[in-house]
């Protein structure tokens, strides 16, 4: 089935998902997870409701004892989870895919995150093979106050001065619903969410997503602009010079909260793709840093096996120990928001602390339509290791391959049929260099 993916269920509503996979879904879960109380949310998606609606049923057909907390963020189902001791939860939503989408995502107890190894695959194969849902009668729902319980626990992060000249994009997406209550000093477009997502998809990532909000900061001569995805697990950053700021960097200025002044060594969790200068950077603060595979599911187990104190990815989502080693788009604004009006009153821009962070050029991430990933893979491994033994070699998620001067990460999507390459050098002539042999590599395999 298309809509079971290796973090979570998504696909196109009315294609992949469909009310009897979702009143299924929600039927099998329980047992798959082994869980009673089940808290539930939902984003403002058109077919949310009527997704909602059946998992609902399947849950409680179940026997499950469900708690409804109605619209949500994804984060604030995560927060919900752990502060409340439920033993498992579902977030219906589609993240930051275009409108017609929706999905599940799914956490355990102790809002340990399931994916597909982790329970999705069992699910997929009951509904596929027809396996029978009888009518349990001990099942219940009700609904559960979580919105305030909530606001609550991120207003103390609030702690920015009020002349901190910030511009920020909703998307349209969940984190509006906490506009007003912890952003009333901003500037802030796209704030009500709205499933048709009207301005732009609700993907930060995408560069077309970005224009409107590069355009604010500058007319609005913001000191940061900020833009949300759908779903509000994720967040980027915009300098005051309307560039958009690589997330994985963000981790490195995330040390200025986390890290300095501290005694004790931390420990700080990153995905294989985050820049060489986060680590490079962190150690002024005695971090250790640990390199790990990329998705929720991988970052958030390793930030606990870790006893790290947060993590971060290059797709903008940031873990945090304290937040029940999940990650939060609203907790992440506020932190970095608070770092950048230190570094203001110091006189310091946002695009100075970043110019700090980094002294490499990048390629961004890139995508190659390759049938045979693993072929295409091991040429660009041996190639390179046949030149030059490098300084670190890491082969959990793909390769990555770390030189002197350069590294590169070329590993298979999860979710779509692509490779996705990235290089790293301290200068552009060395960078062309290098993608100029990869690409010429990577050709004999499309």
């Amino acid at each position: 089935m298309k809509a079971f993916k290796a973090y979570d269920i998504r696909g196109v509503w009315g294609k992949d998902l469909n009310p009897e996979i979702a009143y299924k879904t929600g039927y099998f879960l329980p047992s798959v997870l082994k869980a009673e109380k089940i808290l539930v949310g939902r984003d403002v998606r058109n077919s949310s409701p009527e997704m909602h609606k059946h998992i609902m049923q399947g849950l409680v057909d179940a026997g499950a004892r469900v708690f409804d907390a109605g619209i949500c963020t994804t984060p604030m189902i995560y927060w919900g989870t752990g502060k409340f001791n439920f033993d498992a939860s579902l977030m219906i939503t589609a993240s930051h895919n275009p409108k017609e989408h929706n999905g599940v995502k799914v956490s355990a107890k102790y809002v340990r995150p399931i994916g597909y190894d982790d329970g999705l695959n069992l699910v997929e194969q009951f509904i596929e093979s027809g396996k029978e849902t009888p009518l349990l009668a001990n099942g219940s729902s009700q609904t559960f106050a979580l919105r305030d319980a909530y606001l609550n626990f991120l207003k103390p992060f609030v702690l920015f001065s009020s002349d901190l000249n910030v511009s920020i994009d909703f998307s349209s997406g969940m984190a509006g619903m906490f506009a007003d209550e912890l952003f009333s000093h901003t500037s802030m477009i796209n704030k009500t969410p709205d499933g048709n997502f009207p301005a732009h998809e609700p993907n930060p990532l995408e560069v077309e997503n970005q224009e409107q909000i590069k355009k604010h900061v500058l007319e609005n001569k913001s000191d940061v602009g900020v833009i949300f995805d759908g779903d509000a697990d994720r967040v980027m950053f915009i300098d005051e010079k309307g560039k958009f700021i690589s997330p994985d960097l963000i981790i490195a200025l995330l040390g200025h909260y986390f890290l300095e002044g501290k005694k004790d060594k931390r420990t700080v969790v990153q995905d294989i793709r985050t820049s060489k200068a986060v680590g490079e950077y962190l150690t002024q603060f005695n971090a250790n840093v640990e390199i790990w595979r990329v998705g929720r599911a991988f970052g958030a187990a390793k930030l606990k096996e870790v006893d790290g104190i947060y993590g971060g990815e290059l797709a903008g989502h940031y873990y945090f120990k304290d937040f029940y080693y999940s990650d939060s788009g609203l907790l992440a604004a506020l932190i970095v928001l608070n770092i950048v009006d230190k570094f203001r009153l110091k006189g310091i821009k946002l695009s100075e602390v970043i110019e700090n962070i980094s002294p490499y050029y990048n390629t961004g991430e890139v995508n190659f339509k390759i049938e045979d990933k693993l072929s295409a893979m091991n040429a660009l491994r041996d190639y390179f290791m046949n030149l030059e033994k490098p300084d670190r070699y890491l082969d959990f998620d793909g390769y990555r391959l770390d030189f002197t001067d350069w590294w590169f990460n070329i590993r298979p999507s999860n979710t779509e049929p692509y490779l996705r390459f990235l290089a790293e050098a301290k200068s552009k002539e060395l960078l062309k260099e290098k993608t100029n042999i990869i690409y010429d590599i990577l050709k004999n395999y499309q």
